[in-house]
């Protein structure tokens, strides 16, 4: 046992001085450990996306993103899509039943849509991943088939896919461009990444 007398102010000084290292170590930790949660972009990379539609008008496409990807949505007029059933011996897989991209049940029709007039579809390319150009144009055009209807192009390897995102026959891309699980809150809102089902 020590003969030195304890020094009360000493004793007060360092109990003070540990507390408040104890609350500056807690100030610094509580950033340190939330910068190991997913940032709020990261949150939003996975999550379902509103995007509104009212203003799109026809033969008008809008591109959002989802999960990373370009996910186009368009409004077809009534010309273009009853050209849509016109291509079915010219393309890979009309009826959608290839299972590399599984097509939503809601899909599976020739305008491989929920709303006819409305097609929902991940623009990239099933053959390495380009993104295709429009080329809604009817007619003519270069890297284009004399009878073009409107479409889309890979410029890459020269894909080339319908207005419902239907790949042609001897064409690189394997498949079909992806239709996305989506569903509408509203006439005029549609939430990409979601569907009743889910």
């Amino acid at each position: 046992m020590s003969s030195t007398p304890v020094d009360a102010s000493k004793r007060t000084w360092l109990i003070a001085s540990g507390c408040a290292g104890a609350v500056g170590g807690a100030f610094v930790a509580v950033p340190f450990v939330s910068s190991f949660q997913p940032s709020e972009r990261a949150k939003a990379a996975g999550a379902a996306v509103e995007v509104d539609i009212s203003a799109l008008q026809p033969g008008e496409k809008v591109t959002v993103e989802w999960r990373g990807k370009p996910v186009w949505i368009m409004k077809r007029t009534p010309e273009q899509l009853a050209a849509l059933p016109k291509f079915d011996g010219q393309l890979a897989d009309p009826k959608s039943d290839r299972t590399a991209y599984p097509t939503p049940d809601y899909a599976k029709n020739t305008h491989r849509s929920i709303k006819p007039e409305i097609f929902v579809g991940v623009g990239i390319c099933s053959h390495l991943g380009c993104s295709p150009s429009d080329k809604f144009q009817a007619g003519p055009q270069p890297s284009l088939p004399d009878d073009w209807q409107g479409g889309f192009l890979c410029p890459c390897h020269g894909s080339t896919f319908d207005l419902a995102g239907r790949v042609f026959k001897n064409k690189p891309a394997p498949d079909n461009l992806e239709v996305p699980p989506h569903m509408y809150v509203s006439d005029t809102k549609l939430v990409i990444g979601e569907d009743k089902k889910a």
